[in-house]
């Protein structure tokens, strides 16, 4: 089951808020929102910037799944490792008891599928050093193409105000052609500034969030996964569970280590 990540899903609504109620404050009527309505100011800055990043997108495809990747800060990755620590310390103390072979019946019982590669090319023998070098070519790849995706948010982050401006300066021009009409200067530089308005909320509001989470989830993934790659690889040079345990605890920390101590009911070792 899709765990939701309730910060993302409360920071982007409430910086909505934030915006709403700054607008509203000191205001007689909600319709002064209009004001910040413009259809061709949002057809400039977010159509701009749309066709400006979908240029730099190596396909249309790619594009796509670019955009859909906003859903991944809206879910809550599954990643402890509290958890992953406790699996390999159950997995050591197997394949100290009853031997490495023993490990493929408790593979099928493990759901990440990156540890479960990991814990049938030990059974199957293959040689440590490759081994590491299958599951860090393995992270390597993620890595890059969880990269490409932030690098899709960041550049989407630039072209938002750099369109924004370019929708000021559409809009400057245009009332600079009317200067003889007093009246028309106060409504046509309100809508050449609503342009910049909707540049900076694209990229704040929106791209620079989302990247930074991307990479804040990325980061949390590979760590546990190092984890993972870590233990497996000292289960198969027979090191003892104990000093497994203190090897990836060092992995988290001393707050963790402590609480992970006192959930199983023992004393940290100094």
């Amino acid at each position: 089951m899709t765990i939701l990540d309730l910060a993302s899903i409360l920071g982007l609504v409430l910086c909505f808020v934030v915006v709403v109620y700054g607008i509203l404050v000191g205001q007689d009527s909600l319709m002064v929102l209009m004001n910040f309505v413009d259809v061709p100011s949002i057809f400039i800055t977010f159509g701009g910037a749309f066709m400006a990043v979908l240029i730099m997108s190596p396909s249309l495809k790619g594009f796509v799944e670019n955009i859909k990747s906003f859903t991944l800060i809206l879910k809550k990755i599954p990643s402890d490792e509290e958890d992953t620590i406790r699996i390999i310390i159950e997995l050591s103390n197997i394949a100290r008891k009853e031997g490495l072979l023993a490990l493929e019946e408790a593979a099928n019982n493990i759901d990440n599928e990156f540890m479960k590669k990991g814990v049938f090319l030990i059974v199957d023998g293959t040689d440590p050093e490759l081994v590491k070098s299958i599951m860090e070519t393995e992270l390597n790849s993620i890595e890059e193409r969880h990269a490409s995706k932030v690098g899709f948010w960041d550049n989407f982050a630039a072209m938002g105000p750099a369109w924004g401006m370019i929708g000021t300066l559409i809009g400057l021009i245009n009332m600079l052609q009317k200067m003889d009409d007093p009246k028309s200067i106060g409504p046509n530089m309100a809508v050449a500034l609503v342009t910049t308005f909707y540049g900076s909320m694209l990229a704040n509001w929106i791209c620079i969030p989302i990247s930074t989470k991307l990479k804040a989830n990325t980061n949390q993934e590979i760590r546990v996964k190092e984890v993972m790659v870590e233990g497996l690889l000292s289960i198969q040079a027979g090191e003892n569970p104990r000093v497994i345990e203190e090897k990836l605890k060092s992995f988290i920390s001393p707050a963790r280590r402590r609480m992970m101590q006192e959930q199983e009911g023992g004393e940290e070792i100094g």
